[in-house]
């Protein structure tokens, strides 16, 4: 692919209003940012690009405009589609203060006929033979100005989404599974996005499973301590206190700053002044704090469930092989214990999954229904009734 692109370089808010009234004529758009969130908390968001229409494409400098003005886009009936969404949901709810009303991932949609989870790239060489320019990983996207190479690259993102949605949505028809598509669009909508709660920061903690219920009170407050920092200077939690100064305050739970300095993973930074007082504040707190309850895991499953959820995940596996469907998106492991431990918020229990996989599980749970081995197709779920 060696044609350039034609753009339009959006650097002031009159033409970025002149852009929004313009896509907000259409029935759609394609969305794609480029960001970067290697030296911050936030990720720094450091172009936008939109396509509409008639292959019209416009690079949005959101370091010379007022961002806030996507909010009337993001606010109309106008769909959105993006590929790969979550992390451009993230920047934008940071950047903008909101996201699209309406929108479409074409990854999702790809999960849903056989593209399992798509690179952008997969799916212009699948649906349209086209194969874009490589990108350098390394690329600056917050220096100005841009080169030639890096505005084309952004471009191309935009350029042919439409496309694919055109095609992808003929696909999802043809098998009856918009709905399904949409439905799994919204739960990714519902998914919580921006800064971590820092009462659950600690669960995010590796080896955190095996703390005792005191050192677990000081690591919930010793993690909430570094989250709430990190928000405040927008930088990375472990550039505030490493993983492993955490869980080590959080086995020694010193009460002064020489104690604190003989934890593992602290370093002498950390044992002066003011955010030698502030640690051991948390860790006073945390000791007379109520523990948080231990975590769970696939490995803390009722045995009784184990070789359920293990036969289970089998058939899974080969339903969504016959379906085409991508394994991780029908379900995963932690779907199937919710789902066998009765918890009805299980996302098994309701909509497309409960449609392919639901009702079959139940069945086999209450004895209705066994899974037998065929040579030529493999595991099948058949009713104990015929």
């Amino acid at each position: 692919m060696t044609d350039q692109l034609e753009y339009r370089w959006v650097d002031d808010d009159a033409t970025l209003h002149e852009v929004i009234d313009d896509v907000l004529a259409e029935e759609r758009y394609a969305i794609d940012t480029e960001f970067h969130r290697e030296r911050t908390y936030f990720p720094a968001l450091a172009l936008v690009q939109l396509g509409w229409g008639d292959d019209r494409i416009a690079l949005i400098d959101p370091l010379a405009v007022d961002v806030s003005a996507f909010r009337r886009l993001f606010e109309s009936d106008v769909t959105a589609v993006f590929h790969a969404a979550q992390q451009d949901l993230d920047v934008l709810t940071h950047a903008v203060g909101a996201v699209p009303r309406h929108f479409f991932d074409t990854q999702i949609a790809g999960g849903f006929v056989g593209y399992g989870t798509p690179s952008l790239s997969a799916l212009l060489n699948g649906e349209l033979s086209i194969n874009p320019p490589k990108g350098d990983r390394l690329t600056d996207w917050l220096r100005r100005p841009l080169t030639t190479a890096q505005r084309q690259y952004a471009a191309v993102d935009v350029a042919h989404l439409l496309d694919v949605h055109d095609r992808l949505l003929a696909q999802l028809d043809e098998l009856g599974r918009v709905s399904w598509a949409e439905e799994a669009c919204r739960e990714l909508a519902q998914r919580p996005v921006g800064a971590t709660d820092p009462m659950a920061a600690w669960t995010k903690l590796k080896d955190v499973k095996g703390l005792r219920p005191k050192p677990r009170a000081v690591a919930q407050a010793v993690a909430a301590w570094r989250e709430r920092t990190a928000v405040e200077r927008n930088t990375p939690v472990r550039q505030v206190l490493p993983d492993l100064a955490v869980l080590g305050i959080a086995q020694r739970q010193p009460s002064s700053a020489k104690e604190l300095g003989q934890a593992r993973g602290v370093d002498d930074r950390f044992t002066r002044g003011k955010i030698a007082e502030q640690l051991l504040q948390a860790v006073a707190e945390g000791k007379q704090a109520e523990p948080p309850e231990q975590l769970r895991g696939g490995d803390d499953l009722d045995r009784d469930l184990r070789p359920a959820v293990t036969l289970i995940s089998a058939w899974v596996s080969q339903v969504a092989k016959r379906e085409r469907i991508d394994t991780a998106m029908l379900a995963t492991r932690a779907d199937l214990t919710a789902f066998l431990a009765g918890d009805p918020e299980a996302r098994l229990a309701h909509g497309w999954r409960n449609e392919l996989l639901g009702d079959g599980i139940r069945r086999l749970v209450d004895g209705k229904a066994a899974l037998t081995f065929d040579r030529g197709n493999g595991l099948r779920l058949v009713d104990l009734d015929d």
